[in-house]
């Protein structure tokens, strides 16, 4: 998997929720995961722009955070559930959803593996790890549907999921559903969010649950949590992802858009976007200062660039420099293009309450990582290409903008 990750929207300390959800399970088995819908070319139009919209959230809370809305039903049925505020992951594979937004009334089926068990998910992030069950379900952004796909129900209340397995719990943080959104859609660069499960139990991701507890188990690639793109009938090959530029000091409210798709429709053309293929693990490399970076990776669901560097000053958990920071970088792809990247950093404390903020930025805390996130985003239209589709810039996992 990506590097890259979610950020929990809590004010006065740096967020990835999700960030580095499962790298190190990826990097064991070499790449994301293989799709099984084909990579479309240009066709018959769909409806294939989903409305972002930055706010507060549904806690009150959140500091850029992108949110859009999805529908999903009981696979092949009506019966279906919309839901708002579900942050938009450039970072992670998959839609998660808290359970208290679509049940008890929606019955989604449950996924079960090969021993017939209901099976569990330990969805493991760089700051904690959510728990839940999962389940399938026909999922619906604008006009495209990913049918009866896999999807984590955070928070399920199914007796058997009440209680988190120790091997999950010992992982850090259990975030439960406190997740400053109603969900997440993970929109990265890979397909599934564990393919080194289709084949060991070790990572301890994926349990079969029953009345007894729940174990570590195996789970095919077509039963894991998967990036919905990937099953679209077209538009399957990536998304791009467009927000306006945004005035040092912050705003409040901002709109953008989520096009679905790389070069199969007039509106999400690479153009003149420069295409940073990644590695394995979905990373490029950046150098800054000086000094390398070689998992680097651009990360919507982080509130802020997170970088190491000592000599700005942090105000809990962000920097704080006295004045704002222009500060350049050089970004390269795993094929050797490069190109330079300009940026500020401003102090938390002159952003305040602001729910946008164009210039924050804070320590990583984590040697050779540089997260480009949310506000990398602004003013630009960035583009996904997910693993093993082909595009016009070529067959992803890359990144382009």
């Amino acid at each position: 998997m990506s590097t890259g990750g979610v950020a929990i929207a809590r004010p006065a300390r740096p967020f990835f929720f999700l960030g580095l959800l499962l790298a190190a399970l990826l990097a064991g088995c070499g790449g994301g995961g293989s799709g099984s819908a084909p990579a479309s070319s240009v066709s018959t139009p769909v409806a294939n722009t989903l409305a972002i919209t930055v706010d507060r959230g549904p806690d009150g809370t959140s500091i850029n955070s992108p949110f859009v809305t999805v529908t999903v039903c009981v696979p092949g049925t009506t019966d279906c559930r919309t839901v708002d505020h579900v942050l938009v992951d450039t970072g992670s594979f998959g839609l998660r959803l808290a359970a208290s937004v679509i049940n008890p009334a929606l019955a989604l089926p449950a996924v079960t593996n090969a021993n017939g068990l209901q099976v569990g998910e330990c969805g493991h992030f760089a700051s904690g790890f959510v728990w839940g069950s999962v389940r399938r379900a026909d999922v619906k952004l604008a006009g495209e549907t990913a049918a009866n796909l896999p999807i984590q129900v955070v928070g399920d209340p199914a007796t058997i999921f009440t209680a988190v397995p120790r091997s999950c719990s010992n992982t850090g943080f259990n975030f439960g559903t406190n997740l400053g959104a109603n969900g997440i859609l993970g929109v990265g660069v890979f397909d599934q969010d564990c393919p080194t499960c289709a084949n060991s139990a070790a990572p301890a991701v994926y349990f079969g649950c029953a009345a007894i507890g729940c174990s570590s188990t195996t789970l095919p690639l077509a039963s894991q949590v998967s990036n919905p793109v990937r099953a679209f009938a077209v538009d399957n090959n990536g998304v791009a992802m467009v927000l306006p530029q945004v005035p040092v000091g912050g705003t409040e409210n901002l709109s953008g858009t989520l096009i679905f798709g790389i070069g199969t429709q007039s509106n999400n053309q690479l153009g003149t976007a420069t295409v940073f293929t990644t590695d394995s693990n979905g990373n490029f490399t950046t150098v800054y200062k000086g000094a390398t970076f070689g998992s680097s990776f651009l990360d919507s669901g982080s509130n802020g660039i997170f970088f190491d560097d000592p000599t700005i000053p942090v105000c809990s958990g962000f920097y704080c420099p006295p004045v704002p920071l222009t500060l350049s970088a050089i970004n390269r792809s795993s094929s050797g293009v490069s190109g330079s990247v300009s940026f500020t950093i401003e102090s938390i404390q002159s952003i305040g309450s602001r729910t946008v903020a164009a210039n924050l930025g804070g320590d990583i805390g984590q040697a050779g990582a540089f997260d480009w996130g949310l506000p990398f985003f602004f003013g630009r239209k960035v583009f996904v290409g997910v693993s093993g589709a082909s595009t016009p810039g070529g067959t992803g996992p890359f990144w382009a903008y």
